[in-house]
């Protein structure tokens, strides 16, 4: 192995947080969803739907899938906000989501520089990298391919910026159909991190914490 690539949210990151506390909190208030829970489910329904119909010509960034995915609300749930602010507070959680306790001790331990693969803009994650003082050799976010994980080009890219065949590196995710199917669609050894829960994969490795995974770097 020479490098190991790495998700943000859910893997590095939580999703959560005060700024997302406060959209949610927002939003049911304005809304007629007012179960944190039903919202949130839809949200990211939503936001996933959008991404996988993102790619080449049709692509869209994550603050225009942002900015459609309120549009939907107002439209289908009468939410009634300010969408320009609860845009900005998520924003703030791209940037500001708390990292798991797992995290800068495996950046610290690991032997092979990590690079870290996204969704989200490269703008948002540098600045959380930054905050957390974490340094990744690179990172390689989708506006880089114009498509969304699970499409290969977003992986092929961290080959190529890496510099690694595919069998030289493996990917931690915490998404089997985000990481896991993508990255075996470039040819990539999938890792899946559950921190929480049952495996429901056992086709795939999974590790309970980070530091599992420094005992497949060989």
């Amino acid at each position: 192995m020479k490098a190991a690539f790495m998700d943000y949210t859910g893997t590095i990151v939580q999703e959560g947080g005060k700024e997302m506390q406060e959209t949610v909190m927002t939003m049911c208030q304005n809304s007629n969803l007012h179960e944190p829970k039903t919202l949130l489910k839809e949200w990211w329904g939503i936001v996933k739907r959008l991404e996988a119909e993102s790619c080449g010509d049709s692509y869209l960034s994550e603050d225009e899938i942002a900015d459609r995915a309120l549009n939907f609300f107002v439209e289908k749930y009468q939410l009634k906000a300010d969408l320009e602010e609860l845009h900005k507070l998520i924003q703030g959680f791209w940037v500001n989501a708390p990292v798991f306790s797992d995290v800068k001790e495996f950046f610290e331990a690991c032997p092979l520089p990590i690079y870290v693969i996204s969704n989200n803009g490269i703008q948002y994650v540098s600045r959380a990298m930054e905050l957390n003082s974490l340094s990744p050799a690179g990172i390689v976010c989708a506006d880089m391919v114009r498509a969304y994980k699970p499409h290969r080009e977003l992986f092929e890219k961290a080959l190529e910026v890496s510099g690694c065949a595919p069998e030289e590196v493996l990917h931690v995710g915490d998404s089997y159909q985000s990481d896991g199917i993508g990255a075996v669609s470039a040819g990539i050894k999938p890792v899946l991190i559950i921190r929480n829960g049952p495996n429901e994969h056992p086709e795939i490795t999974t590790v309970k914490k980070l530091s599992e995974v420094l005992d497949l770097l060989h």
